[in-house]
C-alpha cells in the first residue's frame, strides 16, 4: 500500500508512524475468516519471555476448546516455542497458531473466548491485540501499520466506518501503555502537533 509522505508523531517515549493516523482498518471476519491467525509460518505470534510462562501456566484452562490433535500436541509440547532466543506461540503443521479453534469457519483464539468468559485473566498476546500493528524496538518503541493481502476486507471496512488504525486497536495501546497515553495519542493527533517529517 502506497502511504504518500512517511512522518512519524512522538508521544511520551513511544514513537508512532503516520499508517497508525492515516490508515484505515477495522477487522471483517466474515469475510477473511479469521486469516490472521492461520499464516502459513513455521512460528507464531511472538511473545515476552512472560508471556510466555503465562501460556505455560494457564493452556490448561483453555485446552477443552480446541479440537483434539491441538489437545495432544499442547500437552506434548508445551503452547510455545524458542526460536533463536525469540518466544513465539506453537503452530500445526507450519500453519495455524495452536490455540485457535474454529466456529462457523472462522478461525478464532481459545484464550480470548477464556478471557472473555473470565476463565482466564490474560486476553493474548499482545503481538496479536495489536495486529495490524507491528512494534519494534530501537532504544524505544516504534509502532507501525503492517497491512497484508488478507487484510484487504477490513481495510475496505475500514474506509467504510472511517475507522482509523490507531481507533481500531485503542483497547491494546491502552492495554500497553495506559489510558492516559491513549488520551495523550488522541490529542496529539487532533491537533497534528510534534509532527517529525520525512
Amino acid at each position: 500500500m502506497d502511504l504518500g509522505n512517511t512522518y512519524f508523531i512522538k508521544v511520551e517515549d513511544v514513537t508512532i508512524n503516520n499508517s497508525l493516523i492515516d490508515e484505515y482498518f477495522f477487522c471483517d471476519l466474515e469475510k477473511c475468516k479469521g486469516a490472521c491467525c492461520t499464516l502459513e509460518n513455521a512460528y507464531g505470534a511472538p511473545l515476552a519471555i512472560e508471556e510466555a510462562n503465562t501460556l505455560a501456566k494457564i493452556f490448561d484452562k483453555v485446552i477443552n476448546y480446541l479440537p483434539e490433535k491441538k489437545q495432544t500436541a499442547l500437552k506434548k509440547y508445551g503452547p510455545f516455542e524458542v526460536h533463536k532466543g525469540n518466544y513465539h506461540t506453537r503452530t500445526i503443521d507450519e500453519r495455524e497458531c495452536i490455540f485457535v479453534y474454529y466456529e462457523n469457519e472462522i478461525a478464532k483464539c481459545s484464550l480470548e473466548k477464556a478471557y472473555s468468559r473470565n476463565e482466564i485473566d490474560f486476553r493474548k498476546p499482545i503481538s496479536c491485540h495489536l495486529f495490524p500493528i507491528k512494534r519494534q524496538y530501537f532504544g524505544s518503541d516504534v509502532l507501525r501499520a503492517e497491512f497484508l493481502k488478507i487484510c484487504e476486507p477490513a481495510i475496505s471496512k475500514g474506509l467504510d466506518s472511517k475507522t482509523t488504525v490507531y481507533e481500531f486497536c485503542k483497547d491494546s495501546l491502552i492495554r500497553l501503555y495506559g489510558k492516559s497515553w491513549f488520551e495523550k495519542l488522541k490529542k496529539v493527533v487532533s491537533e497534528k502537533n510534534s509532527l517529525i517529517q520525512f
